[in-house]
C-alpha cells in the first residue's frame, strides 16, 4: 500500500491525492481483523462483567485486567519484536485503540499505559532502558503511567515546577515536586517524570519507579467519568532517581512531552470511534424495541435524522483517521531506513503529523461527545437511568475534549503549526493565497458543463480551500504578528481546516470504495449532507472571520468570492439522511 503521493502535515491545504494513494478501512487485512476481534472478545470476556467493580475504584481489579491483556499480547501491539512486542503498523496500532475505545475506563487505563506509559521509553529511551523496562510493559509485568501535568501547570507544560538536583556522588538525580490528574497513577510501577534539572528552563525526563522511597501516591479522584480509571495526584519528596534513568537528553523533555502528546492526539481520535460505534449500537437497537404511540420510535422521522447524523459524523471521523494513520505509516518506513533507529523513526514520523493529530482529537472528541449526547436523548427518561449503558457513556465522553491539549489548543494549534511549517517552505501556503488574493474579483465556483459526482464534489473542495487560503492571507495582512492573539480568528480558520480536511477523506474513502465494492449509494447519501452542512460551516466560518479583517471597500469583494467559493448544489438531505438511518435500523448495528 505505498502512497505514490506522500503529502506533508498541512499540505493537504494546497494539494490534491487521488483515491488511489490513500488507505481506507474497508482494506483491512484478514491478520488486522483477527486483532481487532481479539479486543472484542477481551471487552466481552473481562471487561464489561467488571465495569461495575471497577468503577468502585477497585485499582487491583483494574491492574489485573491490564495484566491479562499483556498475557495475551495487547500490550504490545506498537513495540518491536526483539523488545516482546508485535511490531505491528501504525494503522493497525489505531485499529486496535478504536476498538478498546468501547470500553469506557478501562480504554483509558490501556492507552494510558500502551501509549503515553509506555512509548516515550520505547521511542526516546536507550538499549538498556528498553531492555530494562519496555519488555516487562510490553508483557504487562509492569504498568506504566505518565506524569507531566502539576497543580499550577496545565496547558503551559513547561511551566512546572518539579526539580531535579544531582547528588554529591553524582549517581543520583534528587527528584522533588508534586504531579496531577496522572492515570493509572494508583497501581502504576513505572512513571515518566518531568521535572527540571537545576534552574534549566526547559524539562527533562525520567524514568522513575513508584517503590522508589519518596514516592507518595495520593487517592484517586472522584471524577465526574471514567470512574474506573485511577486518577491520583503523585508526591516525589526527596526521590533517588539512578543517573542512568534520564530519558533522551538533559532538556529534550519538553520535546519528548510534546511528541507523546502528538501521539496521544492521534490516538484519541481513534479511541472514541469505538466509543462512538458502541453508543450507535446502544441507541438503535433500544428505538428498534421501544414503542410509542403503537409503533417503534426507530420509525420517526426526527429520531431518523439523529441516527443518520451520529453514522454521518462517525464515519467521516474514521475516513480522516485511517488516511493520515496510513500516511504515518509510510514515513515510518521511510525514516526507518535513513535513520536506522526504529523508535526514533516512529515518533518523528508521528510528531510529522502535528496537524492532522489536532485535528483528528478536536474532530473526535466533538463527535463523540454529539454521539453521546443524542445517545441519551434517543433513549429518552431511560437515558437519564444509570441502568442504561448510555448515561455512562454520557459522563465518560466529556474528558476527552480535555485530555491531551483543550480543544481550544489544539484549535489554534492546527493553524499555527500549518503556518510554521509553510514558512520553513514545507510547502507553499502563502505563495498559492496570495495568488488568490490578487485576483479576488476574477473568482467563480469553477463549475463546468460535464462534470461527475466525484469532479463535483472534489471542486467544492477545492473552492473550501481556497476560502481557507483567502481567510489565511486576509488575517496575516490584517494582524501580522498579533495574529496569534487573535483566537477566535484563528478557531474560524482551524474550524474550516478541520471540516475540510475530514470531507476530503470522506470523498477519497467513498471514490476508493466504489472501485472495490459496487453499489455505494448510501455512502454517496452520507457524503452529500457531509459536504452540504460543511459548505455551510466553511461559509459562516469565513464571513465571521473576513467580518474580523477587512476594511469598508474589501469586505464586499470578499464576501462575493466567499459566495461563489461556497456554493453547493442544493440536497434532498431529509431524504438521504432516512436512507441513512434505514440501513441502521434495518442492521439493528452499525455496519458501515
Amino acid at each position: 500500500m505505498g502512497n505514490s503521493k506522500l503529502l506533508k502535515s498541512g499540505e493537504f491545504l494546497v494539494s490534491e491525492v487521488e483515491s488511489k494513494d490513500i488507505f481506507i478501512p474497508e482494506e483491512f487485512n484478514e491478520e488486522q481483523k483477527m486483532i481487532a476481534q481479539t479486543c472484542r472478545d477481551f471487552l466481552e470476556a473481562e471487561v464489561y462483567p467488571n465495569l461495575d467493580q471497577v468503577e468502585k475504584s477497585d485499582r487491583e481489579l483494574m491492574k489485573s485486567i491490564l495484566k491479562k491483556a499483556g498475557e495475551l499480547g495487547l500490550l504490545g501491539i506498537s513495540i518491536p519484536e526483539e523488545y516482546g512486542g508485535f511490531e505491528q503498523s501504525f494503522v493497525t496500532q489505531m485499529l486496535v485503540a478504536e476498538t478498546t475505545g468501547a470500553g469506557s475506563s478501562f480504554s483509558v487505563a490501556y492507552m494510558a499505559h500502551c501509549g503515553i506509559g509506555t512509548l516515550p521509553i520505547m521511542y526516546y529511551g536507550n538499549k538498556d532502558q528498553r531492555q530494562r523496562y519496555v519488555t516487562k510493559l510490553a508483557s504487562g509485568e509492569l504498568i506504566g503511567a505518565y506524569c507531566l501535568t502539576e497543580p499550577g501547570a496545565g496547558s503551559d507544560a513547561n511551566s512546572g515546577k518539579t526539580n531535579a538536583k544531582l547528588s554529591e556522588d553524582g549517581k543520583h538525580y534528587i527528584l522533588n515536586g508534586q504531579k496531577m490528574w496522572i492515570t493509572n497513577a494508583g497501581f502504576a510501577d513505572t512513571l515518566v517524570v518531568f521535572a527540571k534539572i537545576d534552574v534549566d528552563r526547559v524539562l527533562s525526563a525520567f524514568i522513575v519507579e513508584s517503590k522508589y522511597p519518596g514516592v507518595v501516591i495520593g487517592a484517586d479522584e472522584h471524577k465526574m467519568g471514567i470512574k474506573g480509571s485511577s486518577t491520583a495526584q503523585i508526591f516525589f519528596n526527596d526521590v533517588k532517581v539512578p543517573v542512568e534513568n534520564l530519558l533522551g537528553k538533559r532538556g529534550e523533555g519538553f520535546r519528548i512531552a510534546l511528541s507523546i502528546l502528538h501521539m496521544g492526539r492521534l490516538k484519541l481520535g481513534a479511541n472514541v470511534m469505538g466509543a462512538a460505534k458502541k453508543t450507535i449500537n446502544d441507541s438503535v437497537k433500544y428505538a428498534n424495541e421501544r414503542k410509542q404511540f403503537g409503533v417503534f420510535i426507530s420509525s420517526f422521522g426526527a429520531l431518523k435524522h439523529k441516527m443518520a447524523e451520529m453514522v454521518i459524523r462517525l464515519f467521516a471521523s474514521e475516513s480522516a483517521v485511517y488516511r493520515v494513520s496510513s500516511d504515518i505509516d509510510t514515513l515510518m518506513k521511510k525514516l526507518a531506513v535513513d535513520c536506522g533507529d526504529y523508535g526514533r523513526a516512529a515518533i518523528e514520523a508521528i510528531s510529522h503529523y502535528a496537524v492532522e493529530a489536532a485535528m483528528l482529537k478536536v474532530v473526535g472528541s466533538e463527535m463523540l461527545d454529539f454521539v453521546a449526547d443524542e445517545a441519551v436523548q434517543i433513549h429518552g427518561g431511560m437515558g437519564y437511568s444509570a441502568e442504561m449503558a448510555v448515561e455512562r457513556g454520557y459522563r465518560d465522553s466529556r474528558i476527552n475534549r480535555i485530555f491531551e491539549g483543550t480543544n481550544e489548543i489544539n484549535r489554534l494549534l492546527v493553524v499555527d503549526t500549518a503556518m510554521k511549517r509553510a514558512m520553513k517552505g514545507e510547502f507553499d501556503l502563502f505563495g498559492e493565497a496570495e495568488k488568490l488574493y490578487t485576483g479576488l474579483n476574477k473568482i467563480t465556483d469553477g463549475k463546468t458543463a460535464d462534470e461527475s459526482y466525484y469532479q463535483e464534489k472534489k471542486r467544492y473542495i477545492k473552492n473550501f480551500k481556497k476560502v481557507i487560503l483567502i481567510c489565511i492571507h486576509g488575517a496575516t495582512k490584517r494582524f501580522g504578528k498579533s495574529l496569534i492573539s487573535e483566537q477566535e480568528v484563528l478557531n474560524n480558520i482551524a474550524e474550516m481546516m478541520m471540516e475540510t480536511y475530514v470531507s476530503e477523506s470522506l470523498a477519497l474513502r467513498v471514490e476508493k470504495m466504489g472501485t472495490l465494492k459496487g453499489d455505494v449509494s448510501v455512502y454517496k447519501d452520507i457524503l452529500d449532507v457531509n459536504l452540504f452542512d460543511t459548505a455551510g460551516i466553511v461559509r459562516k466560518s469565513a464571513l465571521e472571520a473576513i467580518g474580523s479583517f477587512s476594511s469598508a471597500e474589501s469586505c464586499p469583494i470578499l464576501i462575493k468570492a466567499l459566495e461563489n467559493l461556497s456554493r453547493v448544489e442544493c440536497v434532498n438531505v431529509k431524504d438521504a439522511r432516512r436512507r441513512i438511518a434505514d440501513k441502521l435500523i434495518e442492521d439493528n448495528f452499525y455496519k458501515f
